[in-house]
């Protein structure tokens, strides 16, 4: 049986677990959206080897997620840095450190807490409605059909599932 890349897979979640979908990618961005952008110190951070970094670093910057930037000119250096599109997967990590600090801190507690700057409180994310505010839960929310939404790999049982949600004109 042939295999479907998932970046061809008619699902946001499975065109996003393609690039974001190991450990390491998910930590390298930790780091660089918390101020940590030097090679070495990422290597040195993660315990990762250089050619697993490199080939991670690489692809996120490929995709746009993540920009060299020089932050020296005399040695030439450079450190990567979120762009606008890496910014945005904050939320996401978030979300999966709330999840995480839930099911699987250890007895001590979550080892990091989230400090809200404008308010000056520790906070978690939460996953809101973005027109009534209230949080989004399996319970209250649904999945209706999008434009791009197709029948194919990766969607054969839930695509039909979901366009049979679509309302009846």
């Amino acid at each position: 049986m042939t295999r479907t890349p998932l970046s061809d897979v008619a699902c946001s979640i499975a065109r996003a677990t393609d690039l974001f979908g190991d450990a390491w990618t998910a930590l390298i961005m930790r780091d660089v959206l918390t101020g940590i952008g030097r090679f070495d110190d990422l290597a040195h951070d993660l315990g990762i080897s250089r050619k697993v970094l490199t080939a991670r670093l690489s692809r996120l910057v490929e995709e746009g997620v993540l920009a060299r930037e020089r932050y020296q000119e005399r040695p030439p250096r450079e450190h990567y840095v979120a762009t606008p599109k890496g910014a945005e997967l904050y939320p996401v990590l978030l979300a999966l450190m709330n999840w995480g600090d839930r099911w699987y801190a250890g007895a001590a507690g979550p080892p990091a807490r989230v400090h809200h700057l404008a308010c000056e409180r520790d906070t978690t994310m939460v996953a809101a409605c973005a027109h009534c505010g209230e949080p989004l839960t399996v319970d209250n929310t649904t999945q209706l059909p999008g434009p791009g939404g197709q029948v194919g790999p990766g969607t054969r049982v839930i695509g039909p599932l979901i366009a049979s949600r679509a309302p009846r004109s």
